[in-house]
């Protein structure tokens, strides 16, 4: 994960990332690269609109809130429905009682 923040840095700061970059960002603050993993984030970068990744992880935690809440409300339907299911068999029981 630190070294998705050296490289969120970067771009920031408007330098290209790059795995000597990345290297030197995360050296620079004492944390021991793992080389592998650095070349593996450079190499998934490449051609990644960084700005448009960013605004849609932005919003995504907004979009979700509506979601859970027509969950709740389904589930009220839901209850309420079989409240009425359960009535109505009630009063037709009563009819032929």
């Amino acid at each position: 994960m630190k070294d998705v923040y050296a490289a969120l840095l970067l771009h920031s700061a408007g330098q290209p990332i790059s795995e000597e970059n990345v290297s030197k960002v995360l050296s620079a603050v004492g944390v021991k690269e793992d080389a592998t993993k650095v070349k593996a984030l450079v190499a998934a970068l490449e051609g990644v609109n960084i700005e448009e990744a960013v605004k849609q992880a932005a919003f995504a935690p907004v979009a979700a809130a509506p979601a859970g809440e027509a969950k709740k409300e389904d589930k009220k339907d839901e209850v309420s429905e079989e409240k009425k299911e359960e009535e109505a068999a009630a009063g037709l029981a009563a009819l032929f009682g």
